[in-house]
């Protein structure tokens, strides 16, 4: 037989738990993106860094033509950083104000009765 959808209706405390069972996995994918994007930005950083090694290498070698190739690839590495460091910046801002809305939510639901 299928369900009474007439029947009593769920309370308020099983609401609750439904939901602080959603906020715990959000807050979990939260979390994930989060770690992602660090990695992200620490990948950035090493790009940057070996675009710096490659430039001074040309630099010791005394070869002009790579000095300004490698120059104008350390200047792109160096913008690109930029706009992944920004977006890592606004995207961990926008967590932050998700996490704290979800706490939030959490502790008026367990100070609820």
């Amino acid at each position: 037989m299928g369900s009474d959808l007439r029947g009593p209706r769920v309370t308020g405390s099983a609401v609750h738990a439904a939901e602080f069972i959603v906020s715990s996995a959000r807050l979990g994918e939260l979390h994930e993106c989060s770690a992602l994007l660090r990695r992200t930005r620490i990948r950035a950083e090493e790009i940057v860094d070996e675009a710096r090694a490659l430039l001074i290498e040309a630099e010791i070698q005394g070869d002009q033509e790579r000095i300004v190739i490698r120059a104008a690839q350390l200047d792109e590495a160096r913008q690109s950083y930029c706009k992944v460091l920004n977006a890592y910046v606004t995207i961990c801002r926008r967590i932050n104000e998700e996490r704290q809305e979800i706490m939030q939510t959490l502790t008026g639901l367990s100070g609820a009765t």
